[in-house]
């Protein structure tokens, strides 16, 4: 937190005091449930394969890592400078439960893809229409 918010005054804190602590940038991503498994994918702009860390625990995934420039990208007056750069750390809550024993990951042209198997008890199963269709109609007989 910032040393200003620790003495009293009648203002709120500029924004940039406000989000001083949660500087960084977060990589966007896909997140898509099939049947048996579920695919990540993360959007990571200049990241180094040697500078990522993927980690699962429990039903949480998180994605670590940091950017890198060139010196010589330094030099010169930028007139923008709009490309995510530095360290960054995305958890994401898994919407099942995963066999992180027998996760794959591939990271290319700065794209990282995660293949997550799931474990038997979360994968997805259909209810036939049937057995809900003869609920509803025992309910709106027993109603009228």
């Amino acid at each position: 937190m910032p040393r200003s918010w620790l003495r009293p005054r009648n203002e709120w804190p500029s924004w940039r005091e406000f989000t001083a602590p949660f500087e960084g940038w977060l990589p966007r991503v896909d997140v898509i449930e099939h049947d048996e498994e579920i695919v990540v994918q993360a959007e990571l702009p200049r990241v180094d394969k040697k500078d990522l860390d993927v980690s699962i625990t429990g039903d949480r995934l998180t994605i670590k890592g940091v950017t890198r420039h060139d010196e010589k990208e330094k030099k010169g007056d930028y007139h923008r400078a709009e490309i995510p750069q530095g360290a960054f750390t995305r958890t994401l809550l898994l919407p099942a439960e995963v066999d992180s024993t027998n996760a794959k990951a591939m990271f290319k042209d700065g794209i990282l893809e995660l293949i997550l198997p799931k474990v038997v008890s979360s994968k997805r199963r259909t209810i036939p229409l049937s057995a809900m269709q003869s609920v509803g109609k025992k309910y709106l007989n027993s109603a009228g």
